[in-house]
C-alpha cells in the first residue's frame, strides 16, 4: 500500500484534499485501511473510486466497464459471464460518476488554448421519451470537451454546454462554430463573459471576453439529403476565424465535421445512441454516466490516428510514429492510460454550486 498517494476524504479535516501532506498512515495492511493523522479519521484503500464496497475482483470488473465503454451490450456481459443485470449497471453508474469527477478536475480545470470549438446534439431515443445530447470538441487536440444531457432542446440545454466549454478555456482569441439552431448564439455570448470589477459596491458588470469569433453552419436537406450548406460569422472577424481554422485543422472552411465524427463514434460505443436500435435510454443519469465513461475513455485511453507525430530515424527516410491520445496532445497527461489506471485515479471533489445556479438564473431575454 502506499499511502502517499491518497488524501483525507474527510470533508471536516484541515488537511482534506491534499495528497503529500504527510497526513497519511497505513492503519491496517491486512484490511486496506488507511489512517489520517490530522482527524484520527480511518478509510478503505477503495474510496473515491468506483472499486469501494464492491465484492469482485477489481481487475475483473475494470475489463467489464471496458467492454462496455467500447461498445459491448449488457445483455451480452450479462450473458456470457453470468453477472446480474443490476450488477452492472451500478458498476456502470459508479464509474460514470467516477469519470465526470476526473473530466471537472482535468479537462475542465485545466485552462486550455483551444483555439477552434465545434458544438452540437444529438436527439437520442429513450423509453417513452426523446432526451437530447449536447457535447463539444476541441478540434486542435481532438479533445472532447463535455457534455450535457436533458430533457429539451432549448436554451438551458445549450447553456449548461457553453458553460463547461468556458471552464475549459483560457481568455485567448476562440472560434467557436455550431450549427443552425437559434439558442447557440445567445448562450455562448452570455456564458463567454467575466466579472470586471469597478471598485464599487454590488455586484460588478460583466465585459464579453474579446476575440471570440462565433461562426454558423446551416445545411438545407431535400429528400434527407444535403443540397446546399451556408457558412457565415455570426460574431468577430472572418479574417482572424481563418487564421484560428488554419492553426487548430491545417486548412479547410467552417464546418462541424469533427463533433459529427465524435457523435458517431459516441453512436458506436452507446447503444442507446443507435438510430433504429431497440436498447433505449431510461433515464437521463443513466445516459449521462456512460457519456463520461465513453467520453473519457476516448480522452484518456485511446490512440488517435490523426494526432500522431512522426519520428525520424536519424539521417534516413525512415520513420516512426508516436502515438498520443487526444489528452496527450492537449498536454494533460504523458502517456496513454489503462483502464484501471482511469478508474483508480481519485479525486477531491468539490461542494460548490456556483455554475448550477448559473443555469438555473438565465436571463428572460436568452428563454426561448
Amino acid at each position: 500500500m502506499d499511502s502517499t498517494s491518497h488524501f483525507c476524504p474527510n470533508p471536516d479535516c484541515k488537511m482534506s484534499g491534499r495528497i503529500g501532506a504527510g497526513n497519511i498512515g497505513i492503519h491496517s495492511a491486512r484490511e486496506k485501511r488507511l489512517i489520517c493523522h490530522r482527524c484520527h479519521k480511518t478509510f478503505a484503500e477503495t474510496v473515491g473510486t468506483p472499486f469501494y464496497r464492491r465484492h469482485h475482483n477489481h481487475q475483473f470488473m475494470a475489463e467489464m466497464l471496458s467492454l462496455l465503454a467500447h461498445g459491448c451490450p449488457v445483455q451480452a456481459i450479462v450473458a456470457t459471464y453470468d453477472l446480474d443485470e443490476r450488477t452492472v449497471a451500478a458498476w456502470e453508474k459508479s464509474a460514470g460518476a467516477h469519470c465526470k469527477a476526473i473530466h471537472q478536475a482535468t479537462v475542465q480545470a485545466g485552462q486550455l488554448d483551444l483555439f477552434q470549438v465545434q458544438a452540437d446534439e444529438i436527439r437520442v431515443k429513450a423509453q417513452g421519451r426523446i432526451l437530447w445530447l449536447a457535447s463539444a470538441i476541441a478540434v486542435s487536440t481532438r479533445l472532447w470537451l463535455g457534455g450535457v444531457v436533458q430533457k429539451s432542446r432549448n436554451t438551458r440545454l445549450v447553456l449548461a454546454l457553453a458553460l463547461q466549454v468556458k471552464a475549459c478555456a483560457l481568455c485567448r482569441p476562440l472560434f467557436i462554430c455550431f450549427d443552425g439552431f437559434a439558442a447557440y448564439l445567445k448562450a455562448f455570448q452570455h456564458a463567454f463573459r467575466s466579472p470586471c470589477p469597478m471598485g464599487q459596491r454590488g455586484r460588478p458588470s460583466l465585459g464579453a471576453w474579446p476575440n471570440i469569433i462565433l461562426g454558423q453552419v446551416v445545411k438545407q436537406y431535400e429528400r434527407r439529403r444535403v443540397v446546399a450548406v451556408q457558412r457565415r460569422i455570426l460574431q468577430g472577424d472572418e479574417q482572424r476565424a481563418s487564421t484560428l481554422i488554419t492553426k487548430s485543422q491545417g486548412k479547410g472552411v467552417i464546418n462541424t465535421a469533427f463533433i459529427e465524427r465524435l457523435n458517431a463514434t459516441f453512436r458506436e460505443k452507446m447503444n442507446s445512441l443507435v438510430r433504429r436500435g431497440r436498447s433505449l435510454a431510461r433515464t437521463v443519469a443513466k445516459l449521462d454516466a456512460s457519456l463520461y465513461l465513453v467520453g473519457c475513455v476516448y480522452n484518456f485511453c485511446t490512440w488517435h490516428q490523426s494526432l500522431r507525430l512522426p519520428l525520424y530515424l536519424g539521417t534516413s527516410a525512415q520513420r516512426r510514429w508516436v502515438k498520443r491520445t487526444p489528452a496527450m496532445a492537449a498536454g494533460l497527461t504523458n502517456h496513454q492510460w489503462r483502464i484501471m489506471e482511469l478508474l483508480s485515479y481519485r479525486v477531491w471533489t468539490s461542494t460548490s454550486e456556483h455554475d448550477k445556479q448559473r443555469i438555473k438564473t438565465i436571463p428572460q431575454f436568452m428563454i426561448t
